[in-house]
């Protein structure tokens, strides 16, 4: 067997830095998310609207459990990981790793029995009165479910969050393309077996589909628990700490508290989708909506439509998982030129890779649709406009996560706490305004998140400046050539939805409308933004690059 076989076999770990560390991340993500988005043709045909719309109820329950159990933890044993290696804490690391698996273990059987035991109740709060479409023991099914893997994925976070904080990024990242893959494997092959072999109802498919979280979870487990046993001598697991109940409930406190504005921040996000499926399914009937055009809109809002808003969000997510080791290691060492540097990489990656993705695809929403999920005259609707909204929720997810590695709690708290609940307060007022000028009334939802964000995003940024005296000179520079790009990039969409067949059903020609407009705008802004984008990529990576061109031509 080869050296470099056995030593990949052997899981050997490799530090990255910052730009290669996020580079990798995100790689791995899109991977996982293109997987993530790719299957739902299948998917979504096999189980149709109704079905689609009950496996969104499903996961926005547990994506609220999921963030209560287990959703800070990775980030703060990653935070922790780091700033205890800076101070050669080596005792004080593997207790940290050790206290945190049983915390962890302990949230996600609690999570578990509330999730199982109170599917009912759960399905109630989500359906409300509504009658004609998914019925409350169809909802409590599923529910129930896909609470099983709560008891395995916050499990993964505790590996994940210590390999990140020692600035190991690829086997985590690796670890989210498996999971992605058993998943999508185990929900195809059974919701196939269900619907086309068994010829079972569609809860049954749906219900196996859920349940795949589970398995994924377990295999995943299984391979980054391999990783960290292998090289527990690179990353301090072979020592064994003396017990010292001081020293634990110090670093308890310390899990907890870095764990809350990270539990809250993910929380926010995932009450924007909560509060927004809860009340679209209270609002649209009273506004002459159908039952099916009701159930319908908030999957989309909630599930279908997000799986293209998870492609952008994954690179903010990347960049969150390599940000954090390195702020921490710089704001320990008092390196704050360097905290503003990176932070200012991360804002001008958000400008010009994620703005003009989101651009183009709310400009394609029609053909994008289609190719997914068939024709339906709702759904570009809705998807057009989301997808704008995640360019806030990648500054949102930065921003915080920046604040949470510089202690600034009380500020994260104050400022998503008020974007949640200008939303909440601002969602049925403007969805009943916009159904007044006889626009889609769900406009008034989308307009209410966008209020919420700008409004959080806008305080955290000018706390930033004011209390960490951060400078945004070298993010401003850069947008007088993305503001020509953008209205560039406008123009060019709109003639292509005038001169191509973006309506039509046919997939190959919506793959071709893609492909081609896709590649047009993509040579234009390129054009003019190629030197600000070299600015954003590892030098190591286009070393590579240049590299292999050479040794081609050779």
């Amino acid at each position: 067997m080869k050296t470099k076989e056995r030593r990949w076999l052997m899981g050997k770990l490799k530090k990255n830095s910052f730009l290669e560390g996020a580079f990798i991340a995100t790689l791995c993500i899109i991977i996982s998310k293109i997987l993530g988005i790719l299957y739902v043709i299948p998917f979504f045909k096999i189980i149709g609207e109704q079905g689609g719309t009950l496996y969104g109820y499903a996961y926005n329950i547990y994506n609220i459990f999921l963030t209560i159990s287990s959703a800070g933890i990775p980030l703060a044993i990653s935070k922790l990981t780091s700033e205890y290696n800076t101070l050669k804490e080596n005792d004080k690391k593997v207790r940290m790793y050790h206290l945190a698996t049983k915390i962890i273990l302990v949230f996600s059987v609690v999570s578990f029995l509330i999730c199982f035991i109170f599917a009912p109740q759960l399905a109630k709060m989500i359906l409300g009165d509504l009658q004609g479409g998914n019925s409350l023991k169809d909802v409590s099914f599923v529910i129930r479910l896909i609470s099983f893997a709560l008891l395995v994925i916050p499990m993964l976070s505790i590996e994940r969050g210590y390999l990140q904080g020692h600035r190991y990024i690829k086997e985590p990242s690796i670890s989210q393309v498996i999971e992605q893959f058993a998943r999508i494997l185990i929900i195809l092959i059974g919701s196939s077996l269900c619907v086309y072999i068994f010829k079972l109802p569609i809860k049954y498919a749906v219900g196996i589909s859920v349940f795949a979280a589970c398995i994924g979870g377990i295999i995943t487990y299984a391979y980054l628990h391999f990783v960290v046993k292998r090289n527990k001598h690179q990353i301090g697991l072979d020592l064994t700490p003396e017990r010292n109940k001081n020293a634990d409930q110090e670093i308890i406190k310390k899990i907890i508290t870095y764990s809350i504005p990270f539990i809250i921040i993910n929380l926010a996000n995932t009450m924007y989708n909560t509060t927004d499926m809860i009340l679209i399914i209270r609002t649209l009937p009273k506004l002459g909506y159908s039952v099916v055009d009701t159930e319908f809109i908030s999957s989309v809002f909630t599930t279908w439509g997000i799986k293209f808003n998870t492609i952008l969000l994954s690179v903010s997510t990347g960049l969150v998982i390599s940000l954090i080791p390195n702020i921490v290691k710089d704001y320990t060492e008092k390196n704050m030129q360097s905290v503003n540097a990176n932070f200012n990489k991360c804002l001008k990656i958000i400008l010009l890779i994620i703005a003009p993705l989101a651009i183009f695809m709310s400009g394609m929403a029609n053909s994008m649709w289609n190719i997914f999920y068939g024709y339906n005259r709702l759904g570009p609707l809705v998807i057009k406009y989301t997808i704008l909204i995640t360019i806030l929720d990648c500054l949102y997810a930065i921003v915080n996560s920046l604040l949470q590695s510089l202690d600034k709690r009380k500020m994260i708290y104050t400022n998503v706490i008020l974007g949640v609940s200008i939303n909440l307060i601002l969602d049925i007022p403007l969805m009943y305004l916009f159904n007044k000028l006889n626009l889609p009334a769900f406009y008034g939802a989308i307009t209410a998140t966008l209020i919420g964000l700008l409004i959080s995003n806008g305080m955290s940024i000018i706390s930033l400046n004011r209390e960490m005296h951060f400078s945004y000179r070298e993010t401003i520079k850069t947008i007088p050539r993305f503001a020509i790009s953008a209205v560039i990039l406008v123009i060019m969409l709109k003639v292509f939805n005038l001169i191509l067949p973006v309506t039509s059903t046919n997939r190959i020609i919506q793959l071709f409308n893609l492909a081609i407009s896709g590649i047009t705008c993509a040579i234009v802004y390129l054009i003019i933004n190629f030197k600000n984008i070299k600015d954003i990529i590892p030098e190591k990576i286009i070393n590579k690059i240049i590299k292999k061109e050479k040794d081609n031509i050779d």
